[in-house]
């Protein structure tokens, strides 16, 4: 253990971590990063195959990022952003309103995925109250969702890993069984299905509507579940199914926007717009905390009249609409344009498809592999034919995860599920790097284990 590893664990407490496990695996302190790859102090390279927490999209210390943060530093840093505003924040809004599905007009700015949630949940009950429906108090989300990890998004996430412990405070959330395709009740194919498991929203639409303000929901994949894709045509269904019974649809981007499917929004997959839209991670390419809120003209004119009235929505964050994350978001969106990302990626992910599926075929504990957009999974399973699971207190994923660290990949698996999200800036050498080495740490777990 090196100097930096003891003093860091001597200070701090790491973020969804089992600190004891530390004593095994100490922090990899990293120096440096430059496109796919992070460098740690002692001389050690990781490609980064999940662009950092499905942050990085364009690759550590991107040229073009760098050189917009230097100009911005040298105009402003922030500014209180009540009462005032910026010109990155101004330009920002306006590329993302003309992106962003049908109707989304308005943005309100935040500084993280959770708060960009339960800004959503409050601006939808508010919403309700003003309109004079004030039995509308709850939300509905799906089983297994995952929406952050402070009280209101915690109440609509399902995985008891994060909100176990917290039962107690947490709000009456709605709950309703999710699409799992993989384990398809219905025996159908993602690809061609009618998204028959969305019975079970129908029933509780038609049970819970007097009382639901909104209906919360990760499009297309839910990604902390172990990147459960489903069917764009659940998605279709919902939003006819939400505006039949005046619910709102919150469409939770965090995770999948910024071209991580495939197309700029996951909701873009089914032709949809949602009543509210948040938008994280990769809105600033994985250098700085931000997080936005998009929604309706119809939602922002429940809450615009005389301040005596007291219909505003009063809720701030100190660094909401900061200048650096603008900026950095604004270059970003420049580089979608000006290279192509989208249709670049088409090509990236049919390489990785090509080659995971090959390998994935010949493995006897690969039990699926799904893909969507730049998004690749593979869940392991103690038997392919009866898709049985391995016992969650062998880790058998964290186990590879850490083979895979001393083979130069960064895998952080959710369970026993691994999966690529790289950077947009990975080439095609670093592809089969990336493969080769995750599946060469598989083979080597097992070969020991079983």
């Amino acid at each position: 253990m090196n100097e930096f590893q003891k003093k860091d664990l001597k200070y701090i407490w790491h973020p969804c971590s089992q600190m004891k496990d530390y004593e095994e695996l100490p922090p990899i302190v990293i120096e440096r990063g430059k496109g796919c790859y992070l460098y740690d102090v002692d001389g050690h390279s990781y490609l980064d195959c999940i662009s950092s927490w499905w942050t990085n999209i364009f690759g550590h210390s991107n040229v073009r990022i760098n050189k917009a943060i230097e100009k911005q530093l040298n105009e402003i840093e922030h500014v209180i952003f009540a009462h005032f505003s910026n010109k990155p924040a101004i330009e920002l809004s306006e590329k993302l309103t003309n992106i962003s599905p049908k109707g989304l007009k308005k943005v309100f700015f935040s500084d993280n995925g959770s708060s960009a949630v339960e800004i959503a949940l409050k601006m939808s009950f508010q919403y309700h109250q003003q309109m004079g429906k004030i039995k509308k108090v709850r939300f509905a989300a799906l089983t297994d969702a995952y929406h952050g990890e402070t009280i209101g998004a915690l109440s609509v996430g399902d995985l008891d890993l994060y909100s176990k412990i917290y039962k107690p405070l947490l709000l009456d959330t709605v709950r309703v069984e999710a699409p799992d395709c993989y384990r398809c009740k219905y025996g159908k194919e993602r690809s061609n299905c009618n998204a028959e498991c969305f019975e079970y929203m129908e029933k509780a639409l038609e049970q819970y509507h007097e009382e639901l303000c909104a209906i919360i929901i990760e499009p297309m994949v839910q990604c902390a579940a172990g990147m459960k894709i489903y069917s764009p045509m659940y998605l279709r269904k919902l939003r006819k199914a939400c505006t039949f019974y005046d619910v709102h649809l919150i469409a939770d981007e965090i995770a999948v926007g910024f071209g991580r499917t495939g197309k700029m929004f996951a909701c873009n997959h089914a032709d949809i717009s949602p009543d509210i839209m948040c938008l994280s991670k990769g809105i600033s390419a994985g250098y700085m905390p931000m997080s936005v809120v998009m929604t309706t003209e119809d939602i922002y004119n429940a809450f615009y009249d005389d301040f005596s009235t007291l219909k505003a929505f009063i809720h701030s964050h100190t660094y909401s609409g900061n200048a650096m994350a603008c900026a950095i978001a604004c270059e970003s969106l420049k580089i979608f344009n000006e290279e192509n990302i989208i249709e670049n990626n088409k090509i990236k992910s049919g390489i990785i498809r090509d080659l995971v599926t090959e390998k994935a075929g010949k493995n006897s504990f690969v039990g699926d592999m799904r893909q969507i957009g730049m998004i690749t999974a593979l869940e392991l399973v103690k038997n392919k034919k009866t898709k049985e699971k391995f016992n969650w207190k062998k880790r058998t994923g964290y186990e590879i995860y850490k083979i895979a660290l001393k083979n130069g990949l960064l895998l952080r698996p959710i369970g026993d599920v691994l999966y690529f999200m790289p950077p947009y800036v990975i080439n095609e050498k670093d592809i089969e790097y990336m493969v080769n080495k995750c599946f060469h740490s598989i083979d080597e777990y097992f070969q020991t284990n079983h």
